[in-house]
């Protein structure tokens, strides 16, 4: 059985790691570089950081950084946010980035997927798909989840799996921020509808809730933000607790 992944999420903005509710009230938690390896040395098996820098100085900022988070990292790491291109792509797998994110780029031109996974591969490229249920429906949404799309989940998953992603990472985003829990009915949907590891995100309050993610949500990943930066639950605390109830996880 693959061991299951626990993935800290740090939001980037002008070099340092910042935390806030729908990117609002942003506040500093730390520098990207020593929160990574911090998290790194506690047990967490890969780190995603997201650009929300909207500015091209923010841009610049961020590939810079990335070639430091390379230098001083030893497990693997995804770069998201703002690439819309291969050219945009190009820059952060160079300075070291282990895999990239793609989201609402993807949504307005799905082709990217297959771009970056005919020039990278696809074990280099990760699919973050952000929905909610309106109407009884998955939609697909962007800019954090305040515009809906046309497109449903699982057929836009499943689109994304056949046009090069190597993995999923689904937000829910009635669960995002809550702390009551990940979506584990349609992480379980997605897993079984797929080929492709999934990532769960958005919910996380407990180490329940991530046990929960893996068992009755079938996910390959769990990932999660504000309870590792405050330090409400600790990784190695998380990952023994996980392999006390039968989860794989790498200690």
């Amino acid at each position: 059985m693959l061991a299951k992944r626990i993935i800290p999420c740090l939001d980037i903005k002008d070099g340092q790691t910042v935390k806030g509710i729908n990117f609002l009230a942003l506040r500093s938690v730390g520098d990207p570089v020593e929160l990574g390896r911090r998290y790194a040395e506690e047990g967490a098996d890969e780190l995603v950081y997201l650009d929300i820098s909207a500015t091209l100085e923010g841009r610049k900022t961020f590939a810079e950084l990335v070639g430091r988070i390379a230098a001083n990292l030893n497990i693997p790491f995804t770069v998201g946010g703002g690439i819309s291109t291969l050219e945009d792509a190009a820059p952060l797998l160079r300075a070291g980035a282990d895999k990239v994110s793609v989201n609402s780029a993807a949504v307005r031109n799905p082709a990217l997927i297959g771009d970056l996974a005919s020039k990278y591969g696809s074990q280099f490229v990760v699919v973050a798909i952000d929905a909610k249920r309106i109407d009884g429906r998955w939609t697909v949404t962007t800019h954090g989840g305040k515009r809906p799309t046309e497109r449903e989940l699982f057929s836009w998953a499943k689109e994304a799996q056949e046009r090069g992603a190597g993995e999923i990472l689904f937000t829910s985003m009635d669960h995002d921020g809550t702390k009551n829990g990940y979506a584990c009915d349609t992480l379980a949907r997605l897993s079984e509808t797929l080929s492709i590891p999934v990532i769960a995100s958005g919910g996380a309050g407990s180490m329940e809730h991530i046990a929960e993610a893996f068992t009755a949500g079938k996910a390959d990943a769990a990932l999660a933000a504000s309870i590792f930066h405050y330090g409400e639950i600790r990784i190695g605390d998380l990952k023994r607790y996980l392999r006390e109830r039968n989860i794989a996880v790498r200690i």
